[in-house]
């Protein structure tokens, strides 16, 4: 069964930048829509990016646009978020997750994705 991993959390300071990647084990997420979620403490979990599977098109919500990118790296089958100009509020457990299959589209709509990964945390300082 497809279990996602994420990696690549950590702590920055404000205005820095780090990188998460998803993977799946013995998997390649090509195939598969990926959406980027993060959870703040106390605070809701928020979908901010996602990407389709056929075209590699992105879905960007305001708070990261301009200054978080997603990507396919298409020879390790893995999903890939730059991160940018990182804020405090920025902080908190991002999860990667998987959507539908060979779509040419994303949403952030949490109940279109079915499996989870446990999350890193990014810690982003004042």
């Amino acid at each position: 069964q497809m279990q996602l991993v994420e990696s690549g959390g950590g702590l920055v300071q404000s205005g820095g930048s780090l990188r998460l990647s998803c993977a799946a084990s013995g998997y390649t997420l090509d195939p598969y829509v990926i959406g980027w979620f993060r959870q703040a403490p106390e605070k809701v979990r928020e979908g901010i990016v996602c990407i389709s599977s056929l075209e590699g098109r992105p879905f960007y919500t305001d708070s990261v646009k301009g200054r978080f990118t997603v990507s396919r790296d298409r020879d390790k089958g893995t999903v890939e978020l730059e991160m940018t100009n990182l804020k405090p509020e920025d902080s908190g457990v991002y999860f990667c997750a998987r959507g539908g299959v060979l779509k040419d589209s994303c949403g952030l709509v949490e109940s279109a994705f079915d499996r989870w990964g446990q999350g890193t945390q990014v810690t982003v300082s004042s």
